[in-house]
């Protein structure tokens, strides 16, 4: 029996020698073709492979694989895949770009602008209900759909941004929250469509979008046209509303960090970090959706869902107190991956200012530059491509450097801003100044202005005036939309001709009217918001404009359609107005309550203790002698006296 087992033991061990031996005789040929294969596609990566440890070999092998060799190319024709697989795999058409663009400003401060763009070839216009989402947002998506939204524009801004020091901003937002939406043709109730719908946002993004009603929305009929394909613009299908009282925290930056795919977790959303963010002179946010063409012919439609936050961060109060800014100084963070689903993670450094590092010093030093026309103006931009690894360096972080080295320079004055105030004295009346300033040396062009005025200031719009340099300047289109109390807002909409380097002043007086005492706010001697001005305007351009939307450019440079080489489109908004109505005096139902029951507990109360008060007459008490005789007779058992 010993040597029965033996045997079989030894034959056992035989048989898994010679199968090692087929296992690793026909495993090497197959390598070596592979790596020849290899090397005939790409004789440099093979060649520096050779130079690189075993780990980076096989992560260059797994990129270079992405080009079928030829044995597997003719294995692939061998073998026919069924149709059925074909058609249940879905093709994901879907694109991600991530980038961010710092731009120092002349008073010491800094800009830095994100920008998160995705693109899905898909479109809901047709009613096609989509049950897959890869990177677009599956919220956003029920939404359009249950809605039939063809665009929709929502920001939540924090502070005024300050044009005459800080320049024009990429995207501009007014503050508070702003939201304008496009319907599709197909909807017959436009007004419960948007009533719900904003109830839907307000949820979504933690705001109090649910205060949007008919009092403050309104119907623009020329200065809100679509940025995205639009086959019509049936303007009963838009509608616009503001609350420039909204005010912007961590619950709204929290679900629109959500909506990336990465979410806060990799890419440059990494530095969105809120007690940053929030300690700044401004903070914007928003959410932009619209249809877009994929190619020059426009044959094939996707949708995009662009997501911008905007943010300056103030010298002075950072608390640094020198010109020196870094990505971990501005967010506390610095970056060490891009998002790994993003085709494309970029940072931009605006250097047209410092052409040879005479007003700051950036480090670390990048090779890549790129040049883009933004806002009618040749800009040049040091490029930091998170994509590639040699971004990282040796530490596996990057942590952009601006250390000024000169205070020197003057900045461009913008070719138009506008301001607004109100003038006048007392609670009965008043006036609204609106100031829109050309500074274009010798160009004029038309700007468009639009007023949304609440129905509680009553404009008198035969007041209506518009001088540029001391002359009446006639508007070539007005529209007038009276407001109904308690039902609508004034809606006001004209286009007026700037002259050159100009000044062009519109003022207009209104009454203050009376609320009911249950129409107040909570604090209503604080005063009552009005909504911005919002100036459109089509302004001269000193480069050639580019027409291409097809075209690869930043994200930045790229959001308002344009249409002419010559001049590029702009949207300014002025300050909201705070405004003081006749206010009762609050307190005096408070005193009124008071003495009221203060009557009423003293006569009332004094009657009724006479009324049903019972008297009994008390006898007096005994003294000292009779309480010891009574004693002494209880005792004895005689009845006391």
């Amino acid at each position: 029996m010993a040597a029965h087992r033996c045997s079989r033991c030894a034959w056992l061990f035989l048989v898994f020698i010679f199968s090692l031996y087929v296992v690793v005789s026909s495993g090497e040929p197959t390598q070596g073709n592979d790596q020849h294969a290899r090397e005939v596609n790409n004789p440099q990566t093979a060649a520096e492979t050779v130079k690189q440890p075993s780990e980076d070999r096989r992560w260059e092998a797994t990129q270079i694989d992405e080009t079928v060799p030829f044995d597997a190319a003719a294995h692939k024709q061998d073998f026919t895949v069924p149709d059925s697989v074909l058609t249940s795999t879905p093709q994901l058409k879907d694109d991600f770009q991530e980038e961010l663009v710092i731009r120092p400003l002349h008073s010491g401060d800094i800009y830095a602008s994100f920008q998160f763009r995705t693109v899905w070839e898909t479109d809901f216009t047709k009613g096609s209900k989509v049950s897959h989402y890869r990177l677009f947002p599956k919220s956003l998506g029920q939404v359009i759909t249950k809605f039939s939204v063809r665009e929709l524009h929502i920001s939540f801004t924090q502070g005024y941004w300050r044009t005459m020091q800080w320049g024009q901003p990429y995207l501009p937002s007014p503050p508070g929250a702003e939201l304008w939406v496009w319907f599709q043709d197909t909807v017959t109730d436009v007004d419960a469509t948007w009533k719900e719908l904003t109830n839907v946002l307000s949820g979504i993004f933690c705001a109090s979008l649910n205060f949007i009603d008919s009092t403050n929305t309104v119907q623009p009929s020329a200065s809100f046209k679509p940025l995205g394909i639009a086959n019509g613009t049936d303007h009963r299908f838009l509608r616009y509303a503001t609350l420039p009282r909204e005010i912007v925290c961590t619950e709204n930056l929290t679900p629109w960090k959500k909506l990336l795919p990465c979410g806060s977790k990799a890419g440059l959303a990494v530095l969105l970090k809120s007690e940053k963010l929030f300690h700044s002179s401004f903070h914007s946010q928003a959410v932009h959706i619209r249809p877009v063409c994929q190619d020059g012919p426009c044959k094939t439609t996707s949708l995009e869902l662009r997501q911008t936050l905007n943010v300056v961060f103030d010298l002075h109060t950072s608390g640094q107190g020198k010109r020196e800014w870094s990505l971990f100084k501005m967010f506390s963070r610095t970056l060490t991956e891009a998002c790994p689903l993003a085709s494309s993670s970029k940072i931009y450094i605006d250097v047209t200012d410092n052409p040879q590092e005479e007003q700051f010093e950036l480090s670390p030093a990048t090779h890549l530059l790129s040049q883009a026309v933004v806002l009618g103006d040749r800009r040049s931009f040091s490029v930091y491509d998170l994509t590639q690894q040699v971004t990282f360096g040796t530490v596996h972080s990057l942590n952009v450097l601006i250390r000024w080295k000169s205070t020197e320079g003057d900045m461009l004055r913008p070719l138009l801003h506008a301001e607004r105030y109100v003038a006048g004295y007392g609670l009965q009346t008043g006036e609204i100044h609106t100031l829109m300033y050309n500074n274009h040396p010798f160009r004029s062009f038309p700007v468009l202005l639009l007023d949304s005025v609440p129905w509680y200031l009553r404009l008198y719009v035969h007041t209506l005036t518009v001088t540029s340099k001391g002359k009446d300047n006639k508007p070539s289109y007005i529209h007038y939309q009276p407001s109904k109390d308690r039902i609508r807002p004034h809606l006001l909409e004209m286009l007026v001709q700037m002259p050159p380097h100009s000044v062009t002043e519109v003022t207009v007086q209104f009454e203050r009217a009376l609320l009911k005492w249950t129409e107040y706010t909570p604090d209503p001697n604080h005063g009552f918001y009005v909504g911005s001005s919002v100036i459109s305007a089509l302004v001269p351009s000193t480069v050639a404009m580019n027409t291409n939307i097809t075209q690869e450019q930043p994200l930045f440079s790229t959001f308002f359609p344009c249409k002419e080489e010559s001049s590029y489109f702009m949207r300014v908004y002025t300050e909201p107005l705070l405004v003081n109505l006749p206010t009762p005096d609050f307190s005096m139902p408070y005193n009124v309550i008071c003495l009221t029951c203060t009557v009423v507990a003293v006569g009332y109360g004094s009657l009724y203790n006479l009324l049903t008060r019972s008297f009994q007459i008390e006898e007096p008490n005994p003294g000292l002698a009779k309480r010891i005789a009574n004693v002494i007779r209880k005792m004895r058992g005689v009845p006391p006296l």
